[in-house]
């Protein structure tokens, strides 16, 4: 029954992607008003990004608190990489392609300015981050202190970001004096309908349970306080990671899955497709958590805000390999004592994390090199326009290719995985 086995699993995790969407409005307002006193830029890479990579924090910690050890640890490693390089490659693109060719005051826009200073800051300190995490973790062993080094990364770039915060109105121009919730007051379409129900619409409108007239309301208003819907927003989306979780390792069950052969539900055994449970995460798991930055982002850009576009989806990465890995590792450690993790889940790991690195820097390149204007403000910006935007979609498709070929052990993927073990042990001799 592995077709059934498969679409069991697939058809939870688009359920779970759905619930996250609907419950990621509420981070949306409720981070909005808690950073409104930051300046463009910093806004993006602190306060969005961190509200809109808890779905990856709390996966890593359900998976490593329920599968326990070398499978949870997996899963976290998994959901946090797959999603550093989705924000990294698709959520940028998405954010160009959304923005451009549209008509804003009677100009057709071409591309998307993004201030030098933001791509710098935030991709030298993910570079950076990624570097660290490659030399840190290596071995079989991962104790409390790895959890510690990485929670210290990211608040070391936190206090950075705040401490050099700008409060000038940087290269962001407002696109349009629409409300972009207007967008949302009803759905409209067949599709729309649809997936409003599926997800779970009706009972997840938080923002009219926790703010009257949600669509007149102004969320810098100073008599309305964000936390409420915040932390009833990161409750949702904590349930909905369980079930991703879960799904994550039925999808991966079979006889390629040595720790899940297969999995039962409803008194019946059901197989998927047989993958390691990382390389499940690292497409699947990293997709649905990533729907919250996605959002975000893509809302930032269509009202012109291309400054906290850029660093939430940057910012997101620091948060998911720093603390979304760091916290849940160091608080399981501390509670059982150091994972050990079988040879093969650390080679994997290990390569997985290389990966990371090596389309980081790729990716920053994509971002900085080409052309570059000044704004009437003095303002040095990097331009993004659509053939960078296919860039990194096109760099992000082979990055999936080649982890289902991998999982399904085809030569030229296996021949990839040899030479990423070689340059490891170059770059980092004692590791896996």
């Amino acid at each position: 029954m592995q077709a059934v086995g498969i679409v069991i699993p697939l058809t939870l995790i688009l359920f779970t992607c759905l619930i996250i969407w609907r419950a990621c409005d509420g981070f949306e307002i409720a981070s909005k008003y808690i950073g409104r006193n930051l300046s463009d830029g910093v806004r993006g890479g602190t306060i969005n990004a961190i509200s809109s990579s808890l779905p990856e924090l709390f996966t890593t910690l359900i998976a490593l608190f329920v599968l326990q050890e070398e499978d949870g640890f997996a899963i976290g490693i998994g959901t946090t990489a797959g999603s550093a390089l989705f924000n990294g490659m698709i959520i940028p693109a998405a954010c160009i392609l959304t923005v451009v060719g549209t008509v804003i005051a009677s100009q057709r826009i071409v591309s998307v300015n993004v201030s030098t200073k933001v791509v710098l800051r935030d991709g030298l300190s993910l570079i950076l981050c990624n570097l660290i995490l490659v030399l840190l973790i290596n071995g079989t062993k991962l104790h409390w202190w790895h959890g510690c080094i990485l929670m210290f990364l990211y608040i070391a770039y936190f206090t950075i970001m705040l401490a050099t915060m700008s409060r000038t109105s940087g290269t962001s121009t407002p696109a349009s004096s629409a409300d972009p919730e207007d967008d949302e007051a009803a759905p409209r379409g067949l599709i729309s309908i649809t997936l409003y129900w599926v997800s779970l619409g009706p009972l997840l409108d938080l923002e009219s349970m926790f703010i009257q007239e949600k669509h007149r309301q102004q969320i810098t208003k100073e008599t309305w306080n964000g936390w409420p819907l915040l932390l009833t927003s990161a409750s949702i989306i904590a349930a909905a990671c369980w079930l991703l979780v879960e799904a994550c390792r039925w999808l991966g069950s079979g006889e390629g899955n040595i720790s899940c052969p297969n999995y039962e539900l409803f008194g019946q055994t059901f197989r998927g497709l047989g993958m390691p449970t990382m390389f499940v995460a690292v497409i699947f798991a990293s997709m649905a958590t990533s729907v919250p930055d996605t959002v975000m982002s893509i809302r930032d850009a269509r009202s012109g805000d291309y400054d906290d576009a850029v660093a939430n989806a940057l910012g997101s990465n620091i948060f998911d390999i720093c603390f979304a890995l760091g916290f849940p590792l160091f608080l399981y450690t501390i509670c059982y004592g150091p994972i050990t993790m079988d040879e093969t889940v650390a080679q994997q790991s290990a390569e997985l994390r290389l990966i990371l690195l090596l389309l980081t820097i790729l990716g920053f390149l994509v971002y900085y090199l080409g052309k570059r204007i000044t704004t009437p403000s003095g303002v040095r910006c990097v331009t993004m326009g659509r053939t960078k935007a296919i860039t990194l979609l096109v760099i992000y498709v082979a990055f999936a290719t080649y982890i289902v070929c991998l999982g399904a052990q085809m030569t030229w993927a296996t021949t990839i995985s040899d030479g990423l073990k070689q340059l490891l042990t170059l770059i980092s001799p004692t590791g896996a």
